[in-house]
């Protein structure tokens, strides 16, 4: 076995169409390479399946007219299959591949393979000789209707050894590019997603991404649109993480800030599973009457079935002294099931031989052990 060949040529040296061809065989396998290993294959730009509203002339039923947008897709063995305008998909060859089949609401899967084909021929004249070989090859493009659970062979295939060129004809590498529906006798809608499998779009491999400004976004269209989200990672003074949405100007207003320090910033609320053994807590004042609250996170369903125990720590707030001759007292400091306060001051003045009770207030602190996470214990 040996690496790829890279032409060389010196001065004098004559030509033949093989040593031309090895220079374009090289160009296409180094790139064929680059897409295959540096790159997920899948749909790069475009080649959506869109709908048009139709009528039968015969029978006046609304029907769609499916086509695919223009794009370019790259296959796994790193070939590009590239349409350059809108292609009309045709319901004669929907029928010879499907046409038998019991009416189904289940939608059928839409491929894209690469072809090569002889371009059409510029008129002139011809030579005694008769005419030569083409010069050129169309790398062109064949769109195929698929059986139902077909979408599950684009899985089934397997890349080219790592030294292959990107494939030729016969060779078939198949690109999803959606579903259709088909009812009575047209196409009725179209589907990106069906039986669990979906359109695939190309991607990266790549286990470091720099970038050359300083921040580097990860957002999930094209453009930046307004509402949608996005990740920012900013270098420079202030480092920083930031999950948002983006504003009418570009910019990207943040839900959730990780600073260099660790502090984290959450616009909303913040709630998930917690393990076994964590405790959260909570603290304030609260006067006679009131309820607890419980530690952000904490539901009373999760303490009537066991999953949280509460600990409950109160202490009284004395009231400060009108005269030297008064003494205040807290004579009631608990909570009841509920968490309900009862906290009761007793104030009595020497002098006066006069003594009155009052409601009072409490200092709180509620810890919250989780001791389950499905019920019970």
């Amino acid at each position: 076995m040996t690496g790829p060949l890279r032409p060389a040529f010196h001065e004098g040296q004559v030509l033949a169409a093989a040593d031309l061809s090895a220079t374009v065989e090289y160009a296409r396998g180094t790139s064929g390479r680059h897409a295959r290993h540096l790159h997920d294959w899948g749909i790069a730009e475009g080649l959506g399946l869109v709908t048009g509203g139709r009528t039968d002339p015969l029978t006046h039923a609304r029907y769609v007219e499916v086509s695919v947008a223009p794009g370019i897709a790259v296959d796994g063995t790193g070939r590009e299959v590239v349409l350059t305008e809108p292609v009309v998909l045709r319901e004669s060859d929907f029928e010879e591949v499907n046409g038998a089949d019991q009416p189904t609401d289940e939608p059928y899967p839409v491929f894209l393979t690469a072809a090569d084909r002889e371009p059409a021929r510029a008129p002139g004249p011809v030579g005694c000789a008769g005419g030569a070989p083409e010069a050129r090859v169309e790398e062109s493009y064949q769109i195929l209707f698929g059986r139902l659970g077909d979408e599950r062979l684009a899985d089934e295939q397997r890349p080219p050894a790592i030294g292959a060129p990107p494939a030729a004809p016969p060779v078939r590498w198949l690109v999803l590019l959606g579903y259709v529906r088909w009812t009575d006798g047209h196409f009725s809608g179209v589907e990106a997603r069906a039986r669990g499998v979906g359109v695939r779009f190309a991607g990266v491999r790549a286990d470091t991404v720099s970038a050359a400004s300083g921040a580097l976004t990860l957002r999930t269209g094209p453009t930046a649109q307004e509402g949608k989200p996005a990740l920012v990672l900013s270098g420079g003074d202030q480092p920083s993480l930031v999950f948002g949405l983006y504003r009418g100007s570009g910019t990207v207003a943040p839900l959730m800030t990780l600073a260099a320090n660790g502090n984290l910033t959450i616009e909303g609320s913040f709630s998930g599973r917690m393990p076994v053994g964590s405790t959260l807590v909570t603290s304030g004042t609260a006067t006679d009457g009131m309820l607890l609250p419980l530690p952000s996170g904490i539901a009373p369903e999760q303490i009537a079935d066991g999953r949280v125990v509460i600990h409950v720590h109160l202490t009284p707030r004395i009231p400060p002294t009108a005269t030297r001759t008064t003494l205040v007292t807290a004579v009631e400091t608990a909570v009841d099931g509920d968490r309900r306060v009862r906290c009761r001051t007793r104030s009595a003045d020497v002098a006066l031989a006069k003594v009155v009770e009052r409601p009072g207030a409490v200092d709180f602190l509620v810890l919250a052990t989780i001791v389950a996470t499905n019920g019970g214990g």
